[in-house]
This record gives structure tokens, C-alpha cells and sequence, in this order.
């Protein structure tokens, strides 16, 4: 079928591809000059090429990883693996050895660094806990309220950091439900599945790039750099602007797909009420350079809001970037830019002992995630008959994350044959 898919994000990529693959006539909208959406390389940025923000992935991320693979990404080489470690700079926290799952989080725990008897022994029970009740819990339990057995530094050392880089929202406000999903997949699902996969290349060379090459080879049409202004529909068909189409799936933005879906004239006011209604949640990204080689390509920072915003910090030169560069990543974040600049630079200098530094660039993403909040309604894929919609914000089992992302494209591009 002729198929409009508008956005080359992850999701629009991962739908377009599939769709290509199931042999329809594919045709690629995307507004901005770079695919990529949220996950692309930013060109020019100082004569750098860096990212928008600073992204790792994990080993449990299967359909994300074989549609790299698939459209002729060699994922061993652009990224690297590393077990899962929330080391900081002082040598202190949690670090997973290469072992047979659940045994290498057992191990980590037991030689975690700077924790006590008790705060290893109140992990261990709760993860008993969690694993004998099937890793679920009632809808409207946030982290904080699943975690209330832990101590304090078992919290501020493995939880909140797990929270905000999986979920993008702060414990106590948080999704339980959700973490405990998270959690099963990376630690309990099989070996290497909680890794880290940090990319050694630019965002856009990770997947984008490859993903529209492999579209034109395989025949799709690329629209890269035309915004779809209108969406209707017309007998049997559908019109994107002034080109007609089977189907559409809309890959955008939840705030841009909800604005097409209004101005349409369908009749889908709880799918719009309900994209409307999510909440998001800023990321920001201070790059800076002048630093001397950290102890690992990623280390976790202790975080206060008010003084201490960064949660992890990246070598872009142990990841094959610009000599002298770091990356530093702050989630959740609502302080305005320059006092944000100001304190990273000074938790730098205080935690990682890299002080002078110069600021490169700072880049906000003022709603990068979706708030992933206990008992948040989603919208759902399908909005009318031949019209759905795809990415990390529709009904699915994760948080705003690529896999999710990759996962609601995949799923989109095979009901394109669904009544």
C-alpha cells in the first residue's frame, strides 16, 4: 500500500524500514534537514559534530540492535559494552562483573564499594521481593513508595540514578509499575542484558544515516526537509498535503501528531485529549573540553537539584570524539540554562577534580521524554481506520526510550494490512 510515514525519528525510521521491507510504497516526511528526531547528530557545533544530547543503550534493547544490524550498522564497533557500572569518581558505587544473569548483579552488590552490610542486605531482600511478586505492583505506586525498605545510599547510589536515566522523571513522582518492567528486562532477562552500549560514533552515523541509505536502495521516497502542514481524509484514501495515500502513520511529535489529528475533522477526541494530556520532561547536555582523561568512558555523579545537577558525565574522547571533551548529562531538569552551566562547571571541578574548563555548548531538550508518572493513560497506536500513530509516547511496556521507540515502529508498520 502507498504509505506516508511523517517523521524520521527512531520511530518513523524503524516503521518506514519495516513497511519497506513488507513491500509497500513508502514515502518518508520529515521536517527538519536531519533524521534522527531526538537521537541526532547536531553538525557545526563549535566545528564539532555532536550530539543533541547524550544517549547510551542496554544490551535488553534486541529489536532496537537488529535494526541497526539489518539496515548495515555493525552495532559491535559502533558502540560500546560495557557491564552495567554507576562508579563514580572517587572509586565508590556499583559495578557489575561479566557473569551469568542474576549472578553478576549478586556479585556487584556484594562488592559494591562504600556500602555498608546493611545497605547490600536491604537491596538483596527487596529484589527477592520484587522477583517473587513477578516484578509488578499496583498501578499507582511510584519508585519512591516501591523502595521504601532501601537505605539512603542504596537509593541515591542505584536507584535514582537508574530512575532518571530510564524513566526521566524523579522517584517520587515516577511510575513503579514501569521501573519494575525496566528492571526485569535489563537485570533478570539474560546475560548481558543490563549492559551499557555507549555509542563511539555520532548519533547519526549510529542508525539515521544507514536507515535512510537502506531506504533509498530499497526504493522509499524521502521527503527530508518538508513539514506535512495537513492530514485528511478522502474516500478510501488519505491526503498528506497534496499527495494521496493508502495509510498514514504519524511519526512525529505527540504535540504535532495531535495538532494534525485536530485540524483532519476526525472524530478522535479521546486520542487527542489523551496525547495532550502527557506531561514532559526537559534533558539537558553540557558539553564542555580542557579535560583531562577520565578513570572510565562514563562515570555517575552525585546529584543534588539546587547545587549538583549532572547524574553522569561522558569521555567523547574514550568514545572516539573531540580530544579534551565531556559530556555531561542532567534529566529532569527545569533550571534555567546559565545558573545550570554555572553548576555543572563547578560540580566538574569539585567531583572530577577538571577544572579550568571551557564550555562548548549546552543543549536543552525542553521535552525530551514524556513524564512517566504511576497510572498515566497512553494514547493508543490506532486512530482511525488507516491512520495510527507511532513513537516511545503511544501505549507500550517502556518508558520514553529508543527501544520503545524502535518498538512502536515496528508494530505500526505491521497493522498497515490490519481493517
Amino acid at each position: 500500500m502507498r504509505t506516508a510515514v511523517i517523521g524520521a525519528g527512531w520511530a518513523g525510521l524503524a516503521c518506514a524500514v519495516e513497511a519497506t521491507r513488507l513491500g509497500h510504497a513508502v514515502t518518508l516526511f520529515e521536517a527538519a534537514h536531519m533524521a534522527g528526531g531526538r537521537a541526532r547528530r547536531v553538525d557545526n557545533m563549535h566545528g564539532m559534530a555532536l550530539d543533541n544530547g547524550q544517549h547510551i543503550l542496554i544490551g535488553a534493547y534486541t529489536a532496537t540492535l537488529k535494526l541497526m544490524r539489518d539496515v548495515g550498522v555493525d552495532a559491535g564497533s559502533a558502540l560500546l559494552r560495557m557491564p552495567l557500572s554507576l562508579r563514580f569518581a572517587d572509586g565508590g558505587g556499583l559495578k557489575l562483573p561479566r557473569l551469568p544473569a542474576p549472578l553478576d548483579l549478586l556479585a556487584g552488590i556484594f562488592s559494591a564499594r562504600g556500602w555498608t552490610w546493611r545497605d547490600k542486605s536491604a537491596l538483596l531482600r527487596t529484589a527477592v521481593q520484587w522477583r517473587l511478586g513477578g516484578f509488578r505492583c499496583a498501578t499507582g505506586t511510584t519508585v519512591a513508595a516501591l523502595c521504601t525498605g532501601l537505605t539512603p545510599r542504596v537509593m541515591q547510589e542505584l536507584i535514582e540514578p537508574l530512575c532518571v536515566s530510564a524513566l526521566n522523571t524523579p522517584v517520587d513522582q515516577s511510575s513503579g509499575e514501569v521501573f519494575l518492567r525496566v528492571l526485569r528486562d535489563a537485570l533478570f532477562s539474560g546475560s548481558g542484558g543490563a549492559d551499557l552500549l555507549i555509542p563511539r560514533v555520532d548519533l547519526g552515523a549510529l542508525f539515521p544515516d544507514a536507515a535512510l541509505a537502506w531506504l533509498v536502495q530499497h526504493g522509499a521516497a524521502l521527503r527530508i526537509g518538508t513539514r506535512v502542514r495537513a492530514i485528511s481524509r478522502q474516500s478510501e484514501q488519505w491526503r498528506a498535503d497534496d499527495e494521496c495515500f493508502d495509510q498514514v502513520v504519524l511519526a512525529c511529535a505527540p504535540w504535532d501528531a495531535a495538532r494534525l489529528v485536530r485540524a483532519s475533522g476526525l472524530s478522535a477526541e479521546r486520542w487527542c485529549e489523551s496525547t495532550e494530556a502527557l506531561s514532559f520532561e526537559a534533558i539537558a547536555t553540557v558539553y564542555v573540553r580542557g579535560a583531562t582523561p577520565l578513570a572510565e568512558p562514563m562515570l555517575a555523579l552525585r546529584s543534588h537539584p539546587a547545587t549538583a545537577p549532572a547524574q553522569f558525565v561522558f569521555d567523547r574522547t574514550q568514545l572516539g570524539g573531540p580530544e579534551g571533551v565531556l559530556a555531561m548529562v542532567v534529566s529532569a531538569t527545569e533550571t534555567p540554562r546559565e545558573a545550570l552551566e554555572h553548576q555543572v562547571m563547578a560540580q566538574a571541578a569539585t567531583q572530577l577534580g577538571q577544572a579550568p574548563l571551557q564550555l562548548v555548548q549546552t543543549v536543552v531538550e525542553k521535552r525530551a521524554t514524556f513524564a512517566c508518572t504511576p497510572a498515566l493513560v497512553r494514547p493508543p497506536a490506532k486512530i482511525a481506520p488507516g491512520l495510527q500513530a507511532c513513537g516511545d509516547y503511544t501505549e507500550g511496556p517502556y518508558p520514553a526510550t529508543l527501544e520503545g521507540a524502535v518498538l512502536s515502529g515496528l508494530a505500526a508498520a505491521n497493522a498497515l494490512n490490519t481493517p
